[in-house]
């Protein structure tokens, strides 16, 4: 039997979370397939099923938009690893085993997105304002790298108050996008346990907390 029930209407902040969702969703197809500079933002409405007065209502511009989908994939991403650190520790696996496994699958398979990501670069490195967004950006996955660290080194044993989270985080984030790109050079070069024991060697040269503290 039919449930007799209405679906139950969105709120004005569903209602405009659902649109954002879906032109960034559209965005992204669109920009993979056409390059940042050729991708419009009349394209990008059209294929989500809006009108661009509905990108414009969201995004300030296509710059914008496009840094929102680049600042929800790298959050997606670290609750990726945040998840992988925790299922590692729940099967009593190496965590940093699965952080290097995260690396090489991003390697590997993520080559359009790595892309567009350098075609925004080199639009950024020219314009001020573009490099602001960047700085915005990356801002936000430096926070949810900095927790999923502060975590591990707590676990570590590390006396936390003896170092600075924020330059590790800023180190970290460095050390595995450069490693990203030698293995795309170079695939031997990179093997799934070498950003793993890259933190380990990092962590280790750290000052650790007495027994007493612990």
């Amino acid at each position: 039997m039919a449930s007799d029930e209405k679906p139950r209407r969105l709120s004005r902040a569903e209602s405009k979370e659902q649109t954002r969702r879906r032109l960034l969703d559209a965005a992204a197809q669109v920009f993979a397939h056409r390059g940042y500079t050729a991708a419009s933002v009349e394209e990008i409405a059209e294929s989500a099923g809006f009108s661009v007065g509905a990108v414009y209502s969201n995004f300030t511009n296509k710059e914008q938009l496009f840094a929102a989908l680049m600042t929800d994939r790298a959050v997606d991403r670290m609750s990726e690893v945040a998840q992988a650190i925790r299922d590692a520790r729940a099967e009593e696996a190496d965590p940093m085993r699965a952080l290097g496994a995260m690396l090489i699958a991003m390697a590997d398979k993520e080559i359009d997105v790595a892309v567009l990501r350098t075609e925004f670069w080199l639009h950024a490195v020219r314009n001020p304002e573009l490099m602001r967004i960047e700085a915005a950006s990356s801002a936000k996955t430096l926070e949810a790298v900095r927790g999923i660290l502060t975590e591990m080194l707590d676990r570590n044993g590390v006396d936390v108050e003896a170092i600075s989270i924020d330059d590790f985080a800023t180190t970290t984030l460095a050390m595995f996008s450069g490693l990203i790109r030698q293995r795309r050079i170079e695939p031997e070069r990179v093997s799934e346990e070498m950003f793993g024991q890259a933190l380990r060697w990092q962590i280790a040269g750290m000052p650790h907390k007495t027994e007493e503290a612990r």
